[in-house]
């Protein structure tokens, strides 16, 4: 039995879930918490301070529930300075029977990943997509075939170092270790969509507070990642200016009458707004606070489809969009999505485990039950250093880590 928390590090949240892992991979999920983020803008900490104490009060929480200690995190990470692009490596196979071995899939990622990165950034996944033997596509897992010419086409994923040291850090200050960072997006689908989404084509879409992440899956592989710098506090902050109230008003009047479409009955629905500094009380119809809100959804669903289609899997999306995070809870969140992405739209919800179900079993949640529930075949990959999914920088991101922060 092994225990394990996925830190989830937002820009409006510090969300924590721990889960229990039996020896057959199933995740029991023991410990749920979270609590307002301090001291990040847009995924990126600004206060290191603040995101330490919002950090060790999400995880103090989750693990007096679960009534455990756990020994290592997994952390997700997201902001404006995620990039991602597509390489491809080829070499030949060295067995003398053409007999590809593990040792020619090491070879052909390496070859696939050695791009050039500007020295302010570094490698978070390296994701192979496909393998080609001597012009055989569509290959998931080559070892033991037969060839002469292996080739793999990847997705590398990359970040600013001093973001992922920041994020390091504070967790480290909090008095936890950190086992790996994980891209948002990708941590989410392991919790909202299945195998045969993926296989079919589907769209990720995690409304967060500061951006919103895009991830393209096809053939049962990443093909995509983007990142929006506009999200939920965005709404916020635009309720806030329009009706003329602080930013704590404008986020609980958002989460009890909010919508992104327009309802019969809208203008003869009042709404109680604490006016900023006097206290005083007046009364606005929804349909004011629907005016403000639809703007700015619509605003952040059209970026979003523009880095969409900067993939070319992205008109192969047979399984439509799924639509998860905070932002995905307000009501019209997913019919305004149909109508701007012109595809199937349904709201991801966390799924795939036991335990705290009432609990975890919210959008809100998707990226922290994701980081629990892929930790099986985390460790397959550990253990082997690949697997037919994704080729874990584990141990090369822990040991830059520990020279970023002068622990060799």
């Amino acid at each position: 039995m092994e225990y394990i928390a996925g830190l989830d590090v937002g820009t409006t949240k510090i969300g924590a879930i721990i889960g229990e892992v039996d020896d057959d991979g199933a995740v029991r999920i023991i410990g749920v918490a979270s609590n307002p983020s301090e001291g990040l803008r847009r995924g990126v900490v600004v206060n290191l301070e603040k995101t330490v104490q919002s950090i060790a009060l999400s995880l103090s929480e989750a693990e007096q529930m679960a009534g455990i200690r756990v020994p290592y995190v997994i952390a997700g990470i997201a902001g404006g300075h995620i990039r991602s692009i597509n390489g491809r490596g080829v070499v030949a196979v060295r067995s003398p029977n053409n007999e590809i071995t593990e040792d020619d899939v090491r070879r052909v990622i390496d070859a696939a990943q050695a791009v050039a990165l500007p020295i302010d950034r570094e490698l978070i996944h390296i994701i192979p997509q496909e393998f080609i033997v001597d012009e055989q596509r569509g290959i998931k897992d080559p070892i033991g075939l037969c060839g002469v010419r292996l080739e793999a086409e990847v997705h590398i994923v990359t970040g600013a170092v001093t973001s992922a040291q920041n994020i390091h850090r504070c967790i480290e200050k909090a008095g936890y270790k950190v086992h790996d960072l994980v891209l948002e997006p990708l941590a989410s689908s392991y919790a909202v969509v299945n195998d045969e989404e993926k296989e079919l084509g589907v769209i990720v879409m995690d409304l967060g507070g500061g951006t919103t992440d895009v991830a393209v899956f096809f053939e049962g592989s990443l093909r995509y990642t983007g990142v929006v710098t506009l999200g939920g506090r965005n709404v916020t902050n635009d309720i806030a200016y329009g009706l003329r109230t602080s930013t704590d008003e404008a986020e609980r009047i958002k989460l009890q009458f909010g919508s992104a479409l327009h309802t019969e009955g809208d203008k003869e629905l009042p709404i109680e707004v604490v006016n900023v500094g006097s206290g005083k009380g007046r009364k606005v119809s929804k349909a004011v606070l629907v005016d403000i809100i639809e703007p700015r959804m619509e605003e952040i669903y059209r970026h979003a489809h523009a880095e969409i289609m900067k993939s070319d899997f992205s008109r192969l999306a047979t399984a439509g969009l799924v639509i998860t995070g905070g932002g995905s809870m307000l009501d019209g969140a997913v019919e305004l999505a149909e109508e701007i992405f012109e595809m199937p739209v349904r709201q991801g919800i966390p799924g795939g485990f036991t335990g705290l179900i009432d609990e975890a079993r919210s959008p809100i949640h998707a990226t922290g039950v994701g980081l629990v529930l892929n930790w099986p075949n985390q460790e397959r990959e550990y253990d082997t250093n690949y697997t037919s999914g994704e080729i874990s920088l584990y141990q090369k991101i822990k040991e830059k880590m520990g020279k970023w922060l002068g622990l060799r």
